[in-house]
């Protein structure tokens, strides 16, 4: 799934793209997943640390004001 072309889905993912590089709690890693949204429907890839850190990012993007779901692929990580 690509990035939606709109201004409105490129300001989407840039909006939770800052609430997760902002959130120090949570691993490097975590803060650098893929984050697409087309029409207010966001997905996100990548790996996390924990089932924590995966629903904690969950959440973070929804709160974000404009989305209509949330597609969580995030993979937890064995370390």
């Amino acid at each position: 799934m690509d990035q939606g072309n709109g201004d409105a889905d490129s300001m989407l993912a840039q909006r939770i793209r800052k609430a997760l590089t902002e959130d120090s709690t949570l691993a490097p890693t975590a803060r650098n997943v893929k984050i697409v949204s087309r029409g207010g429907n966001v997905t996100l890839r990548g790996l996390v640390r924990s089932q924590a850190e995966r629903k904690a990012i969950e959440v973070m993007a929804r709160k974000e004001p404009g989305v209509n779901s949330v597609d969580n692929l995030l993979q937890v990580t064995e370390e």
